[in-house]
């Protein structure tokens, strides 16, 4: 019987997500007829009725919306368990998933995944670029095992543990920078233009704080979804852009321009859902993260 309840959580969850039984049998490979005659099993098991079934859509009951979301957290707490049964304490083989915010694909991710390949080449890696209510959510389904974005606010049972602090700088390419004073008044970059990240970017967010902070109006000239893009305009174009100082000591034709007041720093943090299963990739995974920002020199956190 168990394996017949999980089966039923399983098409239940289907139905719900979809909200329509032909959809749903599609996606679980089996026949709209076979699909609902296991739903109406499982609400005589019950002895409830889960979904409403009388409009266009079909939309979970009271009892159907408690039920599905105690499912949802059965059928990660039994992923959570196979992978725990499955790990190898001795790192032979492993699997790791790991969400991060954009800016960190720039200049962490590859130092980071080139240490675990020479550490334990039989762990594997699935990466993950998305914004950090994103990767918090997924941390939260068990959808990822880590996380890496900034200190604050974080959704309840989201741990996070500092790992270093990001300082960022006016930056622009070489023949640019000598005609700018040392340190720039924040307010005399209004007669400058800048390329900047898109508004989606946390970093932005971060930026755009600052210039309102002390009323300083810049013209954005450039907005790009990738770093990689804003270092190779202001290194061709007269702009200027806002990157993290590893970024820039990265890329010798760019030069950092300090601003007065300086750009306010950030933590950086390793996020986890708290309780969750920490497998020996995890904990590996952990430990070289912390080995990595101490022999890159990165600021140690406040």
């Amino acid at each position: 019987m168990a394996v017949l309840e999980l089966r039923h959580l399983r098409y239940l969850l289907a139905v719900a997500e979809h909200g329509n039984f032909t959809r749903a049998a599609e996606e679980l490979h089996i026949s709209q007829p076979t699909l609902s005659q296991q739903i109406k099993q499982l609400e005589r098991t019950l002895g409830v009725q889960l979904l409403d079934r009388t409009g266009r859509t079909v939309r979970l009951t009271d009892a159907g919306a408690v039920y599905t979301d105690h499912a949802r957290r059965a059928l990660r707490d039994l992923a959570a368990a196979e992978r725990a049964v499955h790990d190898v304490q001795d790192l032979s083989r492993g699997h790791l998933r790991l969400g991060v915010t954009p800016t960190f694909t720039a200049y962490l991710i590859g130092p980071l995944t080139a240490e675990l390949r020479t550490r334990h080449p039989g762990v594997s890696l699935t990466l993950a670029e998305m914004t950090q209510n994103r990767i918090e959510a997924a941390l939260l389904a068990d959808d990822l095992d880590l996380g890496i974005a900034f200190a604050g606010p974080h959704l309840p049972g989201v741990t996070a543990t500092a790992l270093f602090t990001e300082t960022l700088s006016l930056v622009t390419g070489n023949p640019r920078a000598q005609t700018m004073p040392r340190p720039l008044p924040v307010r005399a970059l209004e007669d400058e233009q800048l390329a900047l990240l898109s508004g989606d970017f946390a970093t932005r967010s971060h930026i755009d704080a600052y210039f309102a902070r002390y009323r300083a109006a810049p013209r954005i000239a450039v907005e790009a979804n990738s770093i990689q893009a804003l270092t190779e305009i202001v290194q061709r174009i007269p702009l200027a852009t806002v990157l993290p100082d590893a970024i820039t000591h990265d890329h010798p034709h760019l030069t950092p321009v300090p601003l007065d007041p300086p750009l306010p720093t950030r933590t950086v943090t390793l996020l986890h859902r708290e309780g969750a299963y920490r497998s020996a990739a995890t904990r590996a995974f952990t430990e070289l993260t912390r080995d990595l920002v101490r022999t890159r020199g990165y600021t140690p956190p406040v």
